[in-house]
């Protein structure tokens, strides 16, 4: 998470967690004002639930989006970002 980055500029940062404790990187991006792509493919299903679930609810406490965009990858955004998934 780059505070460096030049005026319109905005991160997006890839996520693959092996580890349900590894959500919190993505809510924490969020927090920033990143936007996350949160990849779940390498995680069992069961957990790769749990850790959508966690992450989802945190974005939502900080006002954000959630948008799926394939089968286990979610993207999170911050609300000021305008996601267009056409």
């Amino acid at each position: 998470m780059d505070g460096d980055l030049p005026e319109g500029f905005h991160e997006v940062i890839v996520i693959t967690p092996l580890l349900f404790e590894q959500g919190a990187e993505a809510v924490l991006a969020i927090r920033e004002q990143c936007t996350v792509v949160l990849n779940l493919s390498a995680m069992e299903p069961s957990l790769a639930q749990r850790t959508a679930d966690f992450v989802s609810g945190g974005v939502r406490a900080l006002d954000g989006q959630e948008h799926r965009v394939g089968e286990q990858v979610l993207l999170f955004a911050p609300a000021n970002v305008d996601v267009n998934l056409s």
